[in-house]
C-alpha cells in the first residue's frame, strides 16, 4: 500500500481509520481492472457508503481489502471473522462506517490488553 503511517501501533481514532479505509478502498478499486473503471471514479466515501451497492465490491475485492486491513492493523482486526459473524443480507449491506467501528473496537481491545 502506498499510504505512509507513523511508526508504532495504529490508534483507534475513527476519523483516521476512515481515512485509512478510504485509501484502501481506492487502491482495491484501482487494482481491479476487470470493470474498466479507474479507482473511485469521483465517488465520495463516507460512513454510510455500502460496499456492495455503492462501491460494487465483489467477493475478491473484500478478500483484497482484508489483506490491506491485516497489513495495516495486524491480526487483531480479523475481517474474515467479522464477516463470518454476519448474515448474508448484513454482508450485502455492509457500510464503511460499520467496518470503521469494528476496526476501532478491535484496536481499543488490543490496546487494553
Amino acid at each position: 500500500m502506498t499510504t505512509t503511517h507513523p511508526a508504532g501501533p495504529p490508534e483507534a481514532d475513527e476519523d483516521a481509520i476512515l481515512a485509512d479505509i478510504t485509501a484502501m478502498i481506492a487502491e482495491v478499486l484501482e487494482d481491479d481492472g476487470l470493470d474498466g473503471t479507474d479507482g473511485l471514479d469521483g465517488t465520495e466515501i463516507g460512513t454510510q457508503t455500502r460496499f456492495g451497492r455503492d462501491l460494487e465490491f465483489e467477493s475478491i475485492d473484500l478478500v483484497t481489502l482484508a489483506g490491506h486491513l491485516e497489513a495495516r492493523y495486524g491480526r487483531q482486526v480479523n475481517f474474515a471473522e467479522f464477516v463470518a459473524s454476519m448474515e448474508l443480507d448484513d454482508i450485502i449491506e455492509l457500510t464503511v462506517g460499520r467496518l470503521v467501528e469494528h476496526v476501532a473496537s478491535c484496536l481499543k481491545s488490543a490496546g487494553a490488553a
